[in-house]
């Protein structure tokens, strides 16, 4: 049950963390929202370090695994970066409801 509620809180704070991060930085801040969504993505790779040294410490091991999606992240990280501030603000909330909806959807029918 712990690890089930590690993963959780990985998952709110890490890499889900744009659903929690973007409307409450949205709220505190005066950001635009170009610059919202890069200081959400900034904010996850710490926690998801840290959240990685843990289990590392634990005795996990998960790097082999882990390339293949590290690497394609890579290229997605570079891909938004050189595009973010080419699009809409419009197209880039839509992304990002469809990115949680295309989730949260494949979550359901596991």
């Amino acid at each position: 049950m712990a690890r089930l509620r590690k993963h959780r809180l990985d998952g709110l704070f890490g890499a889900g963390g744009g659903m929690v991060l973007l409307p409450l930085l949205s709220r505190t801040t005066d950001l635009k929202p170009h610059e919202l969504f890069a200081c959400s993505v900034c904010i996850i790779l710490p926690v998801s370090l840290v959240s990685a040294g843990i289990y590392l410490l634990r005795g996990g091991s998960f790097l082999p695994d882990a390339i293949p999606y590290l690497i394609g992240g890579a290229i997605g990280g570079a891909i938004a970066g050189l595009t973010l501030r080419k699009l809409p603000t419009k197209w880039l909330r839509r992304a990002f409801g469809a990115f949680i909806l295309w989730g949260g959807l494949r979550l359901l029918l596991k």
